[in-house]
């Protein structure tokens, strides 16, 4: 199957929908809206105005066939495209349909919650009845619907909740779709493409007892190196050492000190001396088991030995989870700085097992909560919410909730990766949102008194500051960062603070660019934008709010 085609009314969730869809596979989306507009050089609204229904219709058969040459694609199709019988059988022949519904009213407020401004609803829907219209239009078009390969009613349902849908309908009438399918595709977060091949990223309960026969599903069947530290080891490592073991992968163990202290060239030759005494090859494959510090440690380890071996990330701190362990980030420090000496290597899967967070202080634990929120805030306001509501659900890990929010984050930063792997296009730096402040807090308090979540959570209090002060947001999305900041026990302030010193470490951050900070802002909840012209004095400001 070439790729997954999303038709239906106006309203269903297809372009949202679209976008999570393919944030899962791991596929490029398409709007065939976008592809008319280019075509025509102007807007649907104006197709229509000026060219009447039938140009548009043309142009929108025009913008499908060229589609359609595409594979591994998520594609968004106009609600009246389908009407077509041309259409209907090109869509059939190129990819699994599926038709979002909803019903005539579900849709009518969905269309009117959009439209503000400027900005209108539909051109076939404008008039005095819109609901009557609509329900007209879908009458009309339920025969040409009907020929989708599955149909997802949506008025329910969220839009995570519908995308995994649309995927495990795909799976189930076509393995072909994802070459990553396999028992835990319920788990299954994102699939993170890149020129290295795909990443699956899962998140769940009880995945490590599994992880041998995960292993051999993703064709990891040789020799395994699994690198620890000595706080992880006993209590996961040994786990999937034994479920390696069960799956007949023979299996070595290295145990490093746990602390950041074991990022170091000197650990790092130990990693490479065992390695070497064991005869690693190239074949083999080593398994990351721990936060932070371990996943950089072992995937550097990994990039770097033999030119390379396979990575298999298993992260058991809920930063590590979120954010650390996806992406291909390795590194380790030197006395001159973090992360100076590294690579990207991106590992051939990484599997979450949430069951590992309740073996986590209550103040780490409450440290990598602001990663997470912090995905929520820059790109997903239907995941920001939920924080909101279900704060004390998820702090106790209640399930499925906590599986859910885990896979929704990891999901954020996924498809940032797969858009901008090597942060060549400007979209990766998204992801540093709370860190410009918050490192140079980590900096200036030589790294002995804050967590790095807390660091963030702190910056990301200083930049919707700024991000206020700047004119982009107003006091409302100030109190809702805040608040929820609190909820899930994390500081937002650090009295006593060396404003000097947490300046002077901003002046080297890596974001900076001919001396001018690449601050990453809000414009509101769920989106983040880039901006060089803050002024000197908001930022001090900013920076004597929060110290």
């Amino acid at each position: 199957m070439k790729n997954v085609i999303l038709t239906g009314f106006a309203g269903t969730g297809k372009s949202v929908v679209g976008q999570a869809v393919a944030t899962l596979l791991g596929w490029t989306f398409i709007d065939t809206d976008d592809v008319l507009e280019r075509l025509a050089g102007k807007s649907v609204e104006a197709v229509f105005a000026e060219d009447g229904e039938g140009a548009f219709r043309a142009l929108e058969s025009k913008a499908l066939v060229e589609v359609c040459n595409g594979d591994d694609q998520v594609i968004s199709t106009g609600g009246g495209m389908v009407i077509d019988p041309a259409n209907q059988s090109l869509m059939r022949e190129s990819g699994f349909v599926v038709c979002l519904e909803a019903s005539p009213e579900t849709i009518i407020q969905r269309l009117f919650s959009e439209a503000s401004g400027s900005e209108t609803v539909r051109p076939l829907l404008q008039g005095d009845n819109p609901l009557g219209r609509a329900m007209e239009l879908k009458a009309e078009r339920a025969a040409a619907y009907a020929q989708a390969h599955w149909t997802v009613h949506t008025d329910n349902l969220g839009v995570q909740d519908i995308a995994r849908e649309v995927v495990r309908a795909a799976r189930m009438l076509d393995g072909r779709v994802d070459a990553t399918q396999d028992s835990h595709g319920a788990d299954l977060a994102a699939t993170i493409r890149s020129a290295t091949g795909p990443c699956p990223v899962y998140a769940g309960t009880g995945l490590i007892e599994d992880i041998g026969a995960m292993c051999r599903s993703a064709g990891l069947t040789s020799t395994a190196y699994v690198i620890s530290d000595s706080n992880v080891f006993y209590t996961h490592g040994r786990k999937v050492q034994m479920s390696l073991e069960a799956a007949d992968i023979p299996v070595h163990t290295f145990v490093v000190p746990a602390g950041e202290t074991s990022k170091s060239v000197e650990t790092l030759e130990a990693c490479y001396q065992w390695l070497a005494e064991r005869r690693a090859e190239r074949g083999h494959f080593i398994v990351a088991v721990g936060g932070g510090v371990i996943g950089d440690l072992a995937g550097f380890t990994a990039a770097t030995f033999n030119r390379g071996l396979p990575v298999v990330q298993v992260p058991t701190s809920l930063a590590a989870m979120v954010d650390a362990s996806i992406g291909g980030k390795t590194a380790i420090n030197l006395s001159a700085g973090k992360n100076l000496v590294g690579a990207f290597h991106q590992p051939r899967m990484v599997l979450a097992d949430v069951e590992s967070l309740a073996s986590l202080p209550e103040r780490e634990r409450a440290s990598g909560w602001s990663e997470a929120v912090k995905h929520g805030l820059i790109l997903d306001a239907d995941l920001f919410q939920t924080f909101e509501e279900h704060s004390e659900a998820i702090m106790n890990l209640e399930q499925p909730l906590t599986s859910e929010v885990v896979r929704r984050s990891m999901a954020v930063k996924a498809d940032v990766v797969t858009r901008d792997e090597r942060e060549t296009l400007g979209l990766r730096i998204l992801l540093n949102y709370g860190h410009t402040i918050g490192h140079g807090l980590e900096t200036a308090t030589e790294y002995g008194t804050l967590l790095h979540g807390e660091a963030v959570a702190i910056g990301m209090t200083a930049a919707v500051r700024i991000s206020r002060g700047m004119g982009l947001v107003g006091v409302d999305v100030v109190a809702r960062q805040d608040k929820v900041l609190k909820q899930y026990g994390l500081p937002t302030r650090m009295p006593g603070a060396d404003r000097d010193a947490i300046r002077r470490a901003m002046s080297v951050d890596k974001k900076t660019t001919a001396g001018n900070i690449r601050w990453v802002l809000l414009e509101g909840i769920g989106k983040a934008v880039t901006r060089n012209d803050v002024p000197e004095d908001l930022v001090q400001a900013a920076i004597a709010d929060v110290t």
